[in-house]
């Protein structure tokens, strides 16, 4: 069974008189493990079909199956227990808590959870490790870099264990040498830990960690790479 499979989805927006189709009938299975690439241009649909993925958002038409769950027919409370527990988030403008240092911004999901204490420590401490961050876990964001910053936020996404974790447009405020620092540590997680990635990017440089490579156009799968990744 997929992790995620899209059957058929499509999502319209209503502005003022004008129907936006944006996704248009898109089938799509992601396999556990897999570090999947979703590219194209600006307004071709990737963060909308990211959103719909990550339970988000619903399709207009369609279906957006997590696991055997139509997530469309699931209430919202469900779909918060999914966030939550089974999908790490990875955001282009890091989105971290400015008044909370490194180690709380990673603990924080784990809080809201209700993990113990104990628990908290241990996995918080081994995924700033991971990421290599664990000499600046007292510090605040702002003393960080963009990179470092990000790399805080992959450490975040990964701290309840989810199944999937989705990144829309992970290096997109950083420069190529540093976003390719990010994407290094998002490979090696991929392949150390079997962390499940699915990525929208229009940075050529991804495509050279991904396993396979969605190509989307005005809201519509315009071919599918499979390759080996790096």
């Amino acid at each position: 069974m997929p992790l995620v499979e899209l059957q058929q989805v499509e999502k319209d927006y209503q502005l003022g008189e004008t129907v936006i189709h944006a996704v248009r009938g898109v089938s799509l299975s992601i396999e556990r493990g897999e570090l999947l690439s979703i590219v194209g241009p600006s307004g071709c649909g990737k963060t909308t079909l990211l959103n719909m993925m990550g339970c988000i958002d619903k399709p207009t038409r369609g279906k957006v199956l997590f696991g055997d769950q139509d997530v469309a027919l699931l209430s919202d409370a469900a779909q918060a227990d999914i966030r939550l527990h089974r999908i790490g988030f990875i955001f282009q403008a890091f989105n971290l808590v400015p008044v909370l240092t490194v180690r709380e911004n990673v603990e924080l999901p784990m809080i809201l959870a209700g993990k113990p204490k104990e628990e908290r420590s241990r996995i918080v401490d081994s995924l700033l490790s991971a990421v290599g961050l664990m000499q600046f876990k007292s510090h605040r964001p702002s003393e960080l870099s963009g990179g470092q910053r990000q790399r805080v936020a992959i450490a975040r996404a990964l701290v309840n264990s989810p199944d999937v974790v989705i990144a829309d447009e992970p290096t997109a405020n950083l420069d190529s040498a540093t976003g390719n620092e990010v994407l290094d540590v998002i490979h090696r997680l991929n392949e150390e830990q079997k962390v499940t990635f699915i990525f929208s990017t229009h940075n050529p440089d991804i495509l050279r960690y991904a396993n396979r490579v969605v190509r989307l156009k005005d809201g519509e799968i315009d071919g599918i790479d499979s390759r080996e990744a790096k």
